[in-house]
Formats: C-alpha cells, structure tokens, sequence
C-alpha cells in the first residue's frame, strides 16, 4: 500500500526530533503570548518558553487538562483572533458546557492531510467509494474522514450517522467500498443485513476505518469476518485536532502517531510521572503546528503504549496500541483496575456470546460488585437450566482469570440490550446513585 506523505511519515529519527523541537519551540511562544491560561501556568512554575531548549525539557510544562477547556469556554483557549478561525467543533457537552475548539484555514489544511495519511495508511485509493456512517455536525469525526477521504481524490458519500436500514440500501445501491464508523455500529449494521437476509459478498465493501470507542482484536476479527472487508483502526480527538492524530497500516500493529505535528508522551495517571517507551500509561499529547487551538501537554485519559520499533510498512513514526480504556473510565472493583475492553476480550471469543453485554456495577454488603449482562444466541439463551449453568461457569471464570476480581453473569435474551448508533454505553454504574 502507499504512503501519503513519505517526506514526512519516513524521516530518520534525528531529523524528525530536530523539527519537533523547532515547532515546539515556535508553538511555546505562540501559547504564551495569546493564551492566558498557559501564560498563568508558565509563570506560575516560573518557565518561560525559551526555557526549552531540548525535547526532554517538555516533561516539566505543566499538562492541561479537559477543566482548562471549560474554564475558558468558549474562546480563552484561542491563540489567534476569530476573524481567523474558519471552523468551529465542540464536544457534546454531555456532563456541562462542552469544550469549544477551533481552526485557522492552514488548521483545516493540516487535518485534511494528515487523514488523507490516515486512509491511504487503510488502503483507500481514488478509486473507492467512502460511506461515511458518522453524525455530522459539532463532532469532528464525520468531517475529518471527510476531508481526508475527498483530497485523496475517492468519492464521499456524508450519509451520516444513524437509519441502519438506508446505511445497507446505499451501500447496495452506490456501490460503497469503504465504511466509516464505530466499530459497534459495524456490528450493527452486520446484525441488521442478517435480519434483512443480505449477503455481505453481494456488497463491494473493501475496507472499515473504524473509531470514537476502544475495541478489541476479537471485535475487529467478528466485524471483518461479518462485512467480508480489512478493518483498521484510527485515533483522534476534538480537543488536538479531530481524527487524523494516528492510524494503522496494513500491517495493523499499532497506531502511527503523526510526529511531525503531535509529541506523545505515556504517563502515570496516578503520579503524573513520565514512564519509559514502551509502558502502559495515559497518552499525553503536545501539539506543535496547530495555529487556532494549540493544545501543550493535554491529558487525553486515553490508556494506551508507544512502540518505538520499526515497522515493516516503512513508516518510521512510533506506533501507539489500540486503546485499553479511558483513565477515567477505569474501573475500580475491589481496588483492582478493570478496563470493559478486557471483559469485550473475553467474550467475543467465546462461541455463543454475542458482541452486545453490558457491565452493571453496584455495592452488595458494602463490598463493590460487577454483574455482566451478556446476550447469547438464541439456543443457549432456551437451552436447560443445566447447560446453561455450565455455560456460565465458563464465562465467569475466563474473565475472572483475566480481570483479577469476581464477577457475576446474568444471560439475557438477543437483541435486548440497547443498539447505540455512535459509542456504545457498556457501563452502568449504580454505587453513586
């Protein structure tokens, strides 16, 4: 497959630490000068931007923080004047005011290459048809693949996010070779051509570049075995940029982290500390091209690893795991650490639990408890008490042996767990309420 931008993708080491640092450097000021809230946090610590004098010198900046963004709703955040910003997204605001973001044309610019670097990575080429199944609107999603997708020179279809059935029709009718969504929304989509009794090889689907939610290899293996297409996956946030902060290659060993534009750091979500390559920590995320919205050390709560060995695509940039949970979605049952990812790990290998369960956490004799509501096919769903049982035990204790803590199963019946169009809801927690 091809490599969008080899200049940029392909350098050595040195000189890509040597432009990082550069960028760095003019980015420093830049936040400085016309963010009060990083000229606060400089002076505060007593740094100034001409401190940094080397990329290790990034480690004592402070971090911001998804409160900085609220705190400074809607625009504190800005480094240009609005006349100069040409777009703007936001989150969906869901727990307050939403974090309010913005680009400059050079910004727009910036993010339609890096994922036209995203879907050439995926093997999308002028030749295909992108079905975009994300909503359209404030969320950054829909619009990068957009961009990305339409600079490569292939046609976009903006179907948008939602109305399963149409999804199927369109792709039928207009012949779609590449889908763009959540990867649970994949799923959905292949439960719903099962229902209707349409064969995914009677489709021209080629290729998935699914994202917005952690998935595991067992989901990824489900969907390209359901949709008969190569499924990669691709990271990105609105807060840095949108997608197009990292994404697979054919070989689909990890995530290229795009280094030219973005530093990643892995850190201790506890003590903040720098960790070494190559342990598990949240990604950190310094952004060093960005004009409107430049974003110094953000903690994305993202919980992932960098690997800096080389990759046989050619691509010299570091690569980042797939995503095992949010740190601040983590799990704390019995003071152990649980991330639904390994839970999802679990049952989607095993033959009878379908891809739709559900973690129901509450407090049981003042001892916290987790019950996972897993939906079955129909014949273990009606099989003897007996069967069933046994059936149970087995599930139970695979994820016991994986997460490290007791956990209780309930099967319930296909289909009766709720369909999500954008992220999946895996987690009810009832201790707080």
């Amino acid at each position: 497959m091809g490599i969008w931008d080899p200049a940029n993708e392909c350098m050595s080491r040195e000189e890509l630490e040597q432009l990082q640092l550069e960028r760095l450097q003019a980015t420093l000021h830049r936040a400085y000068k016309n963010v009060s809230c990083y000229r606060n946090k400089f002076n505060e610590l007593k740094i100034d931007p001409d401190d940094v004098q080397s990329l290790s010198d990034l480690s004592k900046l402070p971090f911001t923080t998804k409160d900085d963004l609220r705190l400074n709703y809607p625009y504190g955040m800005f480094a240009v004047p609005l006349r100069e910003v040409v777009r703007i997204h936001s989150s969906s605001g869901t727990t307050g005011k939403p974090t309010v973001v913005g680009y400059t044309r050079n910004d727009i610019k910036t993010w339609s290459n890096l994922m036209a670097r995203v879907h050439t990575a995926a093997g999308i080429t002028h030749d295909d048809v992108v079905q975009i199944a994300f909503g359209y609107g404030m969320f950054t999603g829909a619009f990068g693949h957009h961009y990305g997708a339409e600079i490569i020179g292939a046609s976009v279809i903006p179907m948008g996010g939602g109305n399963t059935e149409k999804q199927i029709m369109i792709m039928q009718d207009y012949r779609s070779t590449v889908l763009v969504s959540t990867p649970s929304y994949a799923i959905t989509i292949a439960d719903r051509m099962e229902q209707l009794g349409v064969d995914s090889k009677s489709l021209s689907l080629k290729f998935g570049l699914f994202g917005g939610e952690p998935w595991s290899e067992s989901m990824r293996t489900e969907i390209e075995s359901r949709l008969g297409i190569s499924a990669t996956d691709n990271y990105g946030l609105s807060e840095v940029i949108g997608p197009g902060v990292a994404g697979e290659c054919e070989y689909k060993c990890g995530m290229h982290i795009f280094e030219d534009v973005f530093i990643p750091e892995i850190i201790d979500p506890e003590t903040c500390e720098l960790l070494p390559p190559g342990s598990v920590g949240e990604l950190v995320i310094t952004t060093i091209t960005k004009e409107a919205f430049p974003m110094i050390r953000y903690r994305t709560r993202d919980i992932t690893s960098l690997d800096y060995s080389k990759c046989d695509c050619g691509r010299t940039l570091v690569r980042m795991k797939k995503t095992m949970g949010r740190s601040d979605d983590m799990l704390i049952i019995k003071g152990v650490n649980v991330f639904p990812s390994q839970i999802e790990d679990v049952l989607v290998a095993i033959d009878g639990c379908e891809p739709h369960y559900q973690l129901v956490i509450d407090r049981k004799n003042s001892a916290d408890f987790i019950e996972i509501q897993i939906e079955v096919t129909e014949n273990i769903f009606f099989d003897e008490m007996r069967l069933q049982r046994a059936f149970i035990d087995k599930v139970q204790k695979k994820i016991e042996s994986v997460v490290g803590v007791s956990v209780g199963i309930k099967l319930v019946e296909p289909k009766s767990i709720p369909r999500f169009e954008g992220k999946a809801s895996r987690v009810i927690d009832k201790r707080h309420s």
